[in-house]
């Protein structure tokens, strides 16, 4: 039905109009579905449903096969709502596929196809049929012929007369796909006739074929052969999700065949596949995609075997992933519409508008499924639905598209009167009235138009943004909306109010029992807000008529002082003064603690009571906030004049109880005991008690000896470094005395497991050897990593080896005090306190030979007033020496300790100082070995003429200089040899 210009312009209107009568397209409750109707039954008639919503309430139609039902012929068809009625339904004219239209004012929508089909079985056809003659042992097969129909069949066989009938074995099988009657191997009780029975599953009709005799050959037995599979499914066989798939298979052989099955990928069955009929019958229920693939069934005996394939194809009707929905758009915007759908094979698409293959154009297009209208206008609304299909099926998602056309309205949105805000805020004005198309908007404040600025900005929706609010600020507000439908004011007022501030915060108290405090808060806030106080005590509101004996609010207008008269100790806690106006709201919260008298003792218990004594113990009551400092016990007799103190003598706990390390699967608990005066009798000793963190009971044992400081519990289920709850008490002859208080200790760690890796070993001397390696992995979850011990010996002595430790955080260790030029192995592993680790790969180094025992000798120096010219004899190494390397000159001023050093490697060196005092010069050769013998001191005096020279005998007395000279070192480098 198509709709005018002016129809649907007024239609989008009243759309608009204030809800008074909503619009509705049409929408399936219930559509039709695929019907079998039975031949010759009784019911004369069969209906196909069909109902949908909408308002107005919508009509229906029909169509067969695409054409139009003439609903005039009454004695043919009735519509019953939007149910179809076929009257004395004839397979010849009323079989095919129908779909229902429903439509109303606002368009029309077409049902899912439905198919209605006849179940009929036919009569067999009278004639005889012919012998079958077999010999003995071999296979035959006898074909049943089912006669015309319509609708599903199964099949059984009568043997000789009904009702015995045929039982299935792994010799005897009946197909259900063709009806025929398999025997593998004729034996002479098979001999008789057998009659084809054929049902209709749907009308249930039962029609039997004419006897087929089954006599023996008289020329002999048949002898053994090969399996011949005579029932086997397709090459390919399309099966869909969801359904059952039965695949048969059966062979003809002597001996009997064997039936098995398998998949060809080799994969196993699932859990759900079912053998059936002698393994005649594979079935696979819930077919889904893992199912698909290649199934073989292997047919043996012991004459060979015969194998039958065939492959299932996985395919699923079109099913919505996404389904599109109703939307409302306004003229001259675009529709971006998307249904999608799984199936398989992937599933095509296609729409309707009204019931009619929508017709696409420059602004109507079609991609993947999505429709895209651009330019809407009020022509385009309609009921629109989206088919996707496949070859096995297709699914509609129907929706309506109302393109409406509208003056912007307030009424249904109206801005908000009047808006609060603080100083120094940021504030959004709404502006949402109704229109279609979207409206232009524009503000103005009073008379004058607002244009934006650094702290206003027009919003995207319309509204207006003003950013760091100010007094200035204050006014009447109007939001402008216009489009080519028509314009639209609408106002608010703007008051802008200081923020309100707690000037007097309540305080933190510590009070005791029957005192009474006030607990201030005053604020300043804007005269034009009113304010209210409220008080919470512990998370809950205080309500002051209930508790008006303690609680009572003081203070004028600005001010919710909380006065709390006679405390007492259920007013310890948390108090919340909250301050709230129509603005803002603050708060400012106090803690109140409230001391007083200690509660009474609780489980008082008299253990013992001899001719002069009595055992007491009790438990702590609540300390009220003050920690109890000592107890009294009173006693009184028949013969005493009221209650007495008695005199008592308190069983002290161990102190100082702590623990951990040992090894593992050990917690070691330790204390300082208790001193023999404060054990107070005979049979004296502890009871430890301990518990993994978080677990309620305590594991407790007796430790007799007085003077033992510690016990070790083990156990292989003591997680390593993990923490247990410990508490040691004290018992004696006369019973139990108290516990210590409950500390917590960690059990033994797990030593490490792991050997250190890249370990390497590398000579710096001939008595210094350097070890390196990487960390182990380690987590703290595991304790404390102490560090690595470095394990170290020389030729093979391993039994003989030294050690020495370093720090966890170590990776590097020095060997020193080695022996010259001797190889020395070596290796490494880390510790803590639960025992050391695996020892890493052996590695080794070998250390320098000595240096050279000669020193340099002859030295002559040649000194000016600014620098000393050095030269000495080279050094020559014995062959058990290392090899010179170079020299070092070291040389100080006589008055100072800091020796500075120069290194050459040539037999001559420049020094450029300032001769101003003596200088005490020494050379040494330097090799890989370490350095080499010294030469004698040479003690170069101040200068006091322009030059000097000297050698190692001329030594002169040293001359004290009372400040430190800077030097500037100069040498030049020539070749030693």
């Amino acid at each position: 039905m198509m709709l005018s210009w002016k129809q649907l312009i007024l239609l989008s209107f009243i759309g608009c109009l204030g809800g008074e009568l909503l619009l509705q397209g049409p929408v399936f409750i219930r559509e039709p579905s695929n019907s079998i109707f039975p031949v010759g039954s009784e019911d004369k008639k069969i209906t196909l449903n069909c109902e949908a919503r909408g308002n107005p309430s919508p009509h229906y139609r029909w169509q067969l096969n695409g054409s139009d039902i003439n609903l005039s012929m009454e004695y043919r068809y009735k519509l019953n709502g939007g149910n179809l009625v076929v009257i004395n339904p004839n397979r010849n004219w009323d079989t095919g596929s129908y779909q229902c239209f429903a439509t109303n004012s606002l368009g029309t929508i077409v049902s899912r196809e439905a198919k209605l089909q006849f179940a009929y079985l036919e009569n067999f056809k009278t004639k005889m049929r012919s012998t079958v003659s077999v010999r003995e042992g071999q296979g035959v097969v006898l074909l049943c012929g089912p006669p015309p129909h319509s609708g599903e069949l199964s099949y059984a066989w009568i043997f000789n007369e009904y009702p015995s009938f045929v039982e299935e074995d792994s010799r005897r099988f009946v197909s259900q796909e063709t009806g025929h009657l398999y025997i593998a191997k004729v034996e002479p009780s098979d001999v008789g006739n057998y009659t084809c029975v054929v049902t209709s599953t749907v009308t249930n009709a039962r029609v039997l074929g004419s006897p087929t005799p089954l006599v023996l050959r008289s020329d002999g037995v048949m002898g053994e052969y090969e399996p011949k599979i005579e029932v086997q499914f397709p090459e390919t066989l399309p099966a869909a999700k969801g359904a059952t798939v039965k695949l048969e298979c059966f062979a003809l052989g002597n001996p009997v065949p064997q039936i098995n099955w398998r998949r060809s990928d080799g994969l196993p069955f699932s859990s759900k596949i079912k053998l059936r009929k002698f393994n005649g019958v594979l079935e696979i229920p819930n077919f889904q995609q893992e199912d698909t693939g290649s199934y073989e069934c292997i047919a043996e005996n012991s004459r060979g075997s015969n194998v039958a394939r065939g492959r299932l194809t996985y395919y699923a009707k079109p099913h919505w992933v996404q389904l599109i929905k109703d939307v409302e758009i306004a003229v001259e915007d675009s529709l971006f519409w998307e249904c999608r759908a799984s199936g398989k094979p992937k599933p095509s698409y296609r729409w309707l508008k009204n019931g009619e293959a929508l017709v696409l154009e420059e602004r109507i297009q079609i991609e993947n499924g999505a429709l895209t209208i651009s330019n809407l206008n009020v022509t385009d609304s309609g009921m629109f639905q989206c088919i996707a299909e496949n070859k096995h099926g297709l699914v509609y998602s129907s929706a309506e598209l109302k393109v409406v056309a509208s003056a912007p309205d307030f009424s249904k949105t109206p801005m908000k009167k009047l808006i609060q805000v603080q100083v120094g805020s940021m504030v959004s004005l709404d502006c949402k009235p109704r229109a279609s198309p979207k409206p232009l908007c524009s503000w103005k404040k009073g008379d004058m138009i607002i244009q934006e600025n650094e702290r206003i900005s027009f919003l995207k929706d319309g509204g207006l943004k003003i950013a760091n609010v100010t007094k200035a600020d204050v006014g009447t507000y109007t939001c402008i909306a216009e489009n080519q439908f028509g314009k639209a004011n609408g106002t608010t007022h703007l008051v802008v109010t200081e923020p309100t501030r707690i000037t007097l915060a309540p305080s933190n108290m510590d009070v005791s029992v029957g005192e009474s405090v006030i607990l201030p808060c005053q604020v300043q806030h804007d005269p034009l807000l009113d304010i209210m106080f409220t008080w919470y005590f512990n998370g809950a509101l205080t309500d002051f008529k209930k508790d008006g004996s303690h609680f009572e609010k003081v203070g004028g207008s600005s001010s919710g002082d909380l006065m709390i008269r006679n405390i007492q100790l259920k007013h310890s806690g948390k108090y919340v003064c909250m301050v709230q106006t129509g603005v803002d709201s603050v708060s400012s919260a106090a803690d109140l603690i409230v001391r007083g008298s200690p509660g009474p003792p609780e489980n008082v218990k008299v253990d013992e009571i001899t001719d002069t004594t009595a055992q007491l113990s009790w438990k702590e009551g609540t300390d009220n906030h003050s920690p109890v400092i000592s107890y009294s016990v009173q006693a009184r007799t028949p013969f005493s004049v009221g209650w007495q103190t008695a005199t008592t003598v308190p069983e002290v706990p161990p102190s100082e109880v702590s623990g951990g390390g040992g090894s593992r699967s050990e917690l070691v608990i330790t204390w300082d005991p208790v001193p023999e005066e404060l054990q107070n009798g005979e049979g004296f000793g502890y009871v430890v008690a301990f518990r993994p963190l978080g677990v309620t009971n305590w594991i407790q044992t007796v430790v007799t000896s007085p003077d033992t400081p510690r016990y070790v519990f083990r156990n292989e289920s003591i997680m390593p470094f993990s923490l247990y709850e410990v508490k040691v008490g004290v018992y004696n002859n006369k019973g139990e005395g108290p516990f210590s208080p409950v500390t917590t200790v960690f059990s033994a760690e797990e030593e490490p497991t792991i050997a250190p890796s890249q370990v390497s070993a590398n000579s710096l001397s001939s008595s210094e050897i350097e070890v390196s390696w990487d960390t182990i992995p380690w987590k703290l979850s595991n304790g404390h990593l102490l560090g690595y011990e470095v394990r170290y010996w020389n030729n093979g002595e391993e039994e003989s080896s030294s050690k020495v430790k370093v720090a966890g955080n170590e990776t590097s260790a020095r060997l020193r005090g080695l022996k010259s030029n001797l190889a020395y192995y070596t290796a490494v592993r880390a510790y803590n306190s639960a025992g050391a680790g695996p020892f890493s790969t052996t590695v080794n180094a070998t250390t320098k030979k000595t240096p050279p025992s000669q020193p340099p000798g002859n030295v002559v120096w040649n000194a000016t007033d600014t620098k000393v010219l050095l030269n000495w004899e080279q050094v020559k190494a014995m062959e058990n020496e290392s090899e010179v390397t170079g020299y070092k000159v070291f040389y100080r001023t006589s008055s100072q300790n800091n020796v500075q050093v120069l290194n050459t490697n040539k037999t001559s060196a420049e020094l450029l100082l300032p001769i101003k005092e003596d200088y005490i010069i020494e050379v040494k050769a330097t090799t890989d070995g370490g350095d080499g013998a010294s030469s004698e001191q040479i003690r170069i005096p101040r200068i006091t003429n322009m030059d000097a020279r000297g050698s190692t005998s001329a030594i002169s007395n040293v001359h004290a200089v009372s400040s430190y000279i800077p030097v500037v070192l100069f040498f030049v480098v020539n070749a030693l040899w």
